[in-house]
């Protein structure tokens, strides 16, 4: 690795206008929380400001493919947190953030510039015997197949040249977590979008990115460095009730859980900071908001009642899944994605495609507008595209703490809708002339909430225990029986939390260690899962899914030193991930934290899933050779599978986490 200065032009811009909003609001450095609490600036009239300044960074092994990675983070943040009366009971409450990430520029081979090289693409010519050739030279072209039938005018489906696309600053889909054992692999551009532009889109939030964007992202259209900008009131009203107002850009949260969300699905989240490692209130990313919260006090039943009214009248944002290119693309779908949005736009080489005789997948080379990513549809603002939530909360005679919530809002996640028609290069909707064509558009659904959440004290045990479910309508899921790749399902979540704080004397006679273990479960609805005769079609989705965590934290040297170590185990992937880490606080002003993220258990085989070669309309070349020819010309999954493109959700995040074992130390400094 070749590293550059490590101040640069944008490094430079960027802290200039980070220090430009500093001096805007008349700060005076200070520190957040997390450190002892003292030497915080307070103004004549009440007013806080607090300011700090952390280093993050992160050093990570060899990935899949061989590679060692080195340097994937090298973040340092200014954040400002802003208290203000303005008069009258209202209060002001603002979260100013900027980052700069030196990745980019000290490790420029694996997330900057000069990121990617050539690749070469697989044809398995029969069983155990396999050809590797470079991208754009595929052995099933245009000239190879002239004369046989598939659907279009001569040329539109295969090319013998790539001009826009060649065959540099590129990854094979997925090599970074898995080998590609003999399935369907294409190219991946993973420069920053400034130097390569290939299959870059604007897939909410992220996916067409410069370099600078990337090093800083908070310095954007959306104005994310404006981490929370709110005011806030509370009114008193007859019979000891009262009305709690708060109106601007803020974090609402509902949910009382770790690393995965039920209920708390208000905010979008932003997984390209750190995966799901974060603390959720790093990572939510923060959406113009009024809430109105109606306190009713005790009545007949309960010892308190409360009301809450939340609107979210933002523009709609989805999850950040991370840019391909980057240290940080949960479920490695931000690769997925550009990658097929290249394949639109330019065409490419797609590896083990065609079927031509028994045990014989040749490497295949399409034109642009045959298969991959068109379309993204991004819902603009309208009233109709806002989402709307309500919750009841109360708390019980006995102290049992209760909530009953309803949401509607745009999911999160995206939909690929397949079956988009192609002909001599024109795009259009889905139609049933064109079913289970890999031609894609993004969409983002509407989707119905509704759910509840307790928590209680168990006595008998010593604990403290938290529940939350959401039954959910209208998500989509990626399924290859259906003519246009996605269905609708109903879906329930649920965790379950026990908190218990332990004596454990070999640690420490005077301070309890914290257990604190989750159980999650999904459970998809209507789930189709079809032996079809390759192989199983149908949802890559678990029918039931369980993950569970645990984590063990202590208390040491009155409470300056904490070690801690996270586990999560995803029970269908067979993976997990532990986390160790321990924590120092060194002073009122400095405090170090020096940690590990290591995965394990890879189990490939359980990942593969049907990936279409068999389904889609480019037949003969689909069909499995042999076949019926009453049945050949026919589009319909025949159940060949492989671990491109949809094995990333049955892997899940830990999963497609297999190559980013990192080892971090974090810094954070009160002045």
């Amino acid at each position: 690795m070749k590293n550059s200065k490590p101040l640069r032009g944008s490094l430079k811009l960027n802290w200039a206008l980070i220090g430009a909003t500093l001096l805007a609001l008349g700060s005076s450095l200070a520190w957040g929380e997390g450190l002892p609490e003292g030497g915080d600036a307070v103004i004549d009239d009440g007013s806080i400001t607090d300011v700090f300044l952390e280093n993050d960074t992160h050093v990570r092994g060899r990935d899949a493919s061989g590679n060692n990675v080195g340097l994937s983070k090298f973040r340092n943040t200014l954040q400002v947190e802003a208290d203000r009366r303005l008069g009258n009971g209202w209060d002001f409450h603002g979260t100013f953030r900027g980052t700069y990430d030196g990745v980019y520029d000290l490790n420029k081979s694996e997330f900057g510039k000069s990121a990617g090289g050539s690749i070469n693409l697989e044809s398995t010519l029969a069983p155990g015997v396999y050809l590797s050739t470079p991208q754009g030279a595929g052995l099933v072209t245009h000239t190879l197949v002239s004369g046989l039938p598939y659907p279009g005018a001569a040329g539109n489906a295969f090319v013998d040249s790539y001009p826009n696309n060649p065959n540099e600053g590129l990854r094979v889909l997925g090599d970074n977590w898995h080998s590609i054992d003999h399935g369907v692999a294409f190219g991946v551009p993973v420069r920053p979008c400034n130097t390569d532009s290939r299959g870059c889109k604007d897939f909410g939030g992220y996916g067409n990115k410069s370099q600078s964007e990337l090093a800083s992202p908070e310095f954007n259209d959306r104005l994310d460095f404006i981490r929370e900008a709110y005011v806030k009131k509370t009114f008193d009203l007859p019979d000891n009730k009262q009305l709690f107002v708060k109106v601007g850009r803020q974090q609402v949260v509902w949910g009382r859980t770790d690393l995965f969300r039920v209920l708390d699905v208000i905010n979008p989240v932003d997984y390209s900071r750190n995966n799901i490692y974060d603390e959720l209130q790093d990572i939510r990313i923060p959406m113009f908001i009024a809430q109105s919260e109606y306190r009713m006090g005790g009545g007949d039943w309960l010892q308190e009642r409360n009301v809450q009214v939340v609107w979210n009248f933002d523009k709609f944002r989805p999850n950040n899944l991370g840019q391909c290119g980057t240290a940080n693309v949960i479920l490695d779908a931000g690769c997925l994605f550009r990658g097929l949005s290249n394949l639109w736009d330019n065409g490419g080489t797609v590896a083990n495609f065609a079927n031509v005789a028994p045990g014989t997948f040749l490497s295949t080379n399409f034109g642009p507008h045959q298969i991959g990513l068109n379309n993204v549809e991004l819902p603009e603002w309208s009233l109709k595209n806002t989402q709307l939530g309500g919750k009841f909360e109360g708390v019980t005679k006995g102290g049992v703490n209760f909530s009953l919530n309803a949401l509607t809002y745009r999911s999160q996640l995206p939909s690929l809708h397949g079956g988009k028609s192609t002909v001599n290069g024109f795009t259009g909707q889905y139609s049933a002339s064109n079913p289970y064509l890999i031609s894609f558009d993004m969409v983002y659904p509407r989707v119905n909430l509704i759910g509840g959440s307790l928590d209680f004290q168990w006595d008998a045990a010593k604990s403290a225990v938290r529940m939350e479910a959401a039954y959910t309508s209208g998500e989509e899921f990626a399924n290859t029986n259906k003519a246009e790749l996605y269905s609708k399902n109903n879906v329930f979540r649920s965790v379950i939390g026990i908190d218990r704080p332990t004596f454990i004397p070999f640690i420490s006679n005077t301070r309890t260690v914290l257990f604190s273990g989750q159980l999650f479960w999904q459970h998809i609805f209507d789930h189709e899962y079809t032996q079809q005769s390759l192989g199983y079609s149908g949802m890559p989705d678990w029918k039931d899914n369980f993950v569970g965590t645990l984590l063990i934290k202590a208390f040491l040297h009155n409470d300056r030193i904490s070690p801690q170590v996270i586990f999560a185990h995803d029970f269908n992937a067979q993976s997990w991930v532990a986390a160790p880490q321990v924590e120092w606080i060194v002073s009122n002003k400095f405090k170090v934290a020096v940690g590990a993220n290591v995965k394990w258990g890879n189990q490939l085989s359980n990942y593969k899933v049907d990936d279409c070669r068999s389904c889609n309309p480019w037949a003969p070349f689909t069909a499995p050779a042999g076949e019926d020819p009453a049945l050949a010309m026919q589009s319909f999954s025949r159940g060949l599978s492989g671990l491109e493109p949809l094995g990333r959700f049955r892997a899940g995040p830990i999963g497609t986490a297999f190559g980013e074992n990192e080892l971090y130390i974090n810094a954070k400094y009160k002045f």
